[in-house]
């Protein structure tokens, strides 16, 4: 029976040998062992530069996460000049700049500056000379146990202590969300409600 009408033109593929295409990743041990000496050499190399910038504490955005910080991209330009670092200098001695950043609390100012400072006071300048380095080395910056001292790898911790069961506040009687929506509520109706009591007080005043 011969195909009518412009319909597809069967062409089954069955053999493809889909085994030859196949990747277990059985080198997935090795890999692993591969990136760990990669890393090693790498900060051999540098070394006794750190591997990793110093980067500033910044808050997540938005209300849910803004009690949790995390490292940020750059420090701004006013926590270099309050550290009396420049900011063309800052790059060349490990410290990233994020020129766009602009800073919302004075808190988060101060504990960045302070960040600096400490990491200013750890700076060893090695200056080298024409007659041991070559010209293509740049200048040797290095730190002093700076993992151990700024914590680079993880944020320093957000500073919110815990607070025990017996000084939690009294629970709201209803629930604090009702409680919320009722002041909201009370407030929005707040000059409503004075216009119905003047009125009325007006209409017992005219009765009379």
């Amino acid at each position: 029976m011969a195909i009518k009408h412009n319909q597809q033109i069967p062409n089954n593929h069955f053999r493809k040998q889909w085994q030859r295409r196949v990747r277990c990743h059985f080198d997935q041990p090795g890999k692993k062992e591969t990136r760990r000496l990669a890393r090693r050499a790498k900060a051999a190399a540098v070394a006794p530069r750190p591997v990793d910038k110093l980067r500033p504490i910044v808050r997540c955005p938005t209300v849910k996460y803004n009690r949790r910080t995390r490292l940020g991209r750059g420090f701004t330009l006013a926590e270099l000049k309050a550290a009396g670092i420049p900011k063309l200098y800052a790059p060349t001695v490990g410290i990233s700049v994020d020129a766009r950043r602009q800073n919302l609390s004075e808190e988060g100012l101060a504990a960045n500056v302070q960040r600096l400072k400490e990491y200013k006071a750890r700076l060893i300048s090695n200056k080298p000379t024409k007659a041991d380095t070559p010209k293509d080395q740049q200048t040797a910056e290095t730190t002093q146990s700076i993992h151990a001292s700024f914590g680079i790898a993880q944020p320093i911790a957000a500073g919110l202590s815990e607070i025990a069961k017996k000084d939690m506040p009294k629970e709201v009687e209803g629930g604090a969300y009702r409680a919320l929506r009722k002041a909201r509520s009370d407030a929005r109706q707040q000059g409503a409600r004075e216009k119905r009591v003047r009125d009325k007080a007006e209409e017992e005043k005219a009765k009379k």
